[in-house]
């Protein structure tokens, strides 16, 4: 049987799909959704919430032979390292030119991301260091190399880097690996012969990524599209499994800094922003944040607040605004949550390179050693 293929709006609701989709399903008995990436409303009732989270988390599944060779990927980590980190690096030339982001490559890098730009007809012209400023650019590969060892991960900590081709190449990746030597990818743990049947097809790459991000025991996020998203609402669901998302809006301007302060206070200074930013299970908001990365309804919730919303069940009615007392929350850094733009959201535009779906140990953030002669080099440039 042939489905027919139809495509939904976005963020479509439950009565939507009993509206569009149902008499389709009904009279064609086979429906293919096309476009599919958040094509269901954030919001929906408790019951369909969490049939939603043993859906997206249990039922669903990547083909076996995609679930094959990412097993293989994650044993090889696991062979080199018992624990490893993983890191979606998207500093691809696509995420780049939609972020309309600069970093100092002069008229080359201007002329050659305009480029890429014309893709999206609907792109306002922006301010690159205002994106900057605001937290929507993605940290350089060595910003993140500098964050994770001023978060405590040693230079002896296996990487695993989850990217399409990296802007710049070889040159923009070099900061980084002289940070973590032990620097691994699809494309060097597995020949190419094993990608052959995935390497035409920029999602089946993703999701071999994907699958060697969700075992890690660390993963690291460098922008905050779907792959992201949904990575870090699985780690959540799975145990809040660590998710380090870089404070962007504070780093920035310690970055501009850091060669006017010492590694030891540089490091310190990284530990303080990324306070909230390392996937500790926090009590948030009702409603807040995309259901992808925050599946709440289907995590256990904090009994003190559980109680005290089944005992006013009117409280959040019609008219009412809840106050910070009223809400149980361990969010000191609300005001300092990511604002990239998300090229994943935009609904006019064309896809670009890993549209689709997508595209180590917890140390102790304290506790990151003074001794790193080798840093204080780095610093000094």
């Amino acid at each position: 049987m042939t489905p027919y293929t139809m495509r939904v709006p976005r963020k479509c609701s439950e009565r939507c799909y009993q509206n569009r989709v149902l008499p389709v399903l009904s009279k064609k008995h086979a429906v293919q959704l096309s476009k599919f990436d958040y094509r269901l409303a954030n919001k929906l009732a408790t019951d369909l919430q969490k049939l939603r989270c043993r859906v997206n988390y249990h039922a669903l599944r990547f083909t076996d032979t995609i679930l094959d060779m990412g097993q293989k990927l994650v044993h090889r980590m696991r062979m080199k390292s018992k624990h490893y980190i993983a890191l979606h690096l998207r500093f691809e030339p696509d995420m780049l030119a939609f972020s309309g982001c600069y970093y100092g490559g002069g008229e080359k890098e201007r002329k050659e991301l305009a480029a890429i730009r014309r893709r999206w007809k609907t792109l306002h012209i922006s301010n690159p260091d205002k994106e900057r400023r605001h937290g929507k650019c993605p940290l350089t590969p060595e910003e993140v190399g500098l964050m994770l060892r001023a978060l405590g991960y040693g230079s002896d900590v296996h990487i695993y880097v989850a990217s399409g081709e990296v802007y710049g190449g070889e040159e923009t990746l070099a900061p980084l690996k002289a940070l973590f030597p032990n620097f691994y990818s699809k494309e060097t743990i597995a020949s190419k012969e094993e990608l052959e049947p995935f390497a035409s097809f920029s999602s089946r790459m993703a999701a071999l990524d994907f699958i060697v991000c969700d075992e890690s025991d660390v993963f690291v996020t460098n922008n905050n599209g779907n792959m992201a998203r949904i990575l870090a609402g699985r780690r959540r669901y799975f145990g809040h499994k660590p998710t380090i998302r870089p404070n962007a809006k504070k780093l920035y301007r310690l970055f501009l800094s850091r060669s006017n302060m010492t590694w030891d206070v540089f490091a310190s200074r990284v530990r303080t922003f990324q306070r909230g930013f390392m996937g500790e299970p926090n009590e948030v908001r009702p409603g807040r944040g995309e259901f992808h990365e925050n599946p709440s309804t289907c995590v256990c919730e904090d009994s003190d607040a559980k109680a005290k919303r089944d005992s006013g069940p009117r409280k959040y009615g019609k008219g009412y605004s809840p106050t910070r007392k009223d809400v149980v929350i361990d969010d000191q850094n609300v005001d300092d949550e990511p604002e990239w733009l998300d090229m994943d959201d935009d609904e006019d535009q064309n896809d670009p390179l890993e549209r689709g779906l997508f595209n180590g140990t917890g140390l102790d953030y304290d506790g990151a050693t003074s001794d790193e002669p080798e840093l204080e080099e780095i610093l000094s440039d």
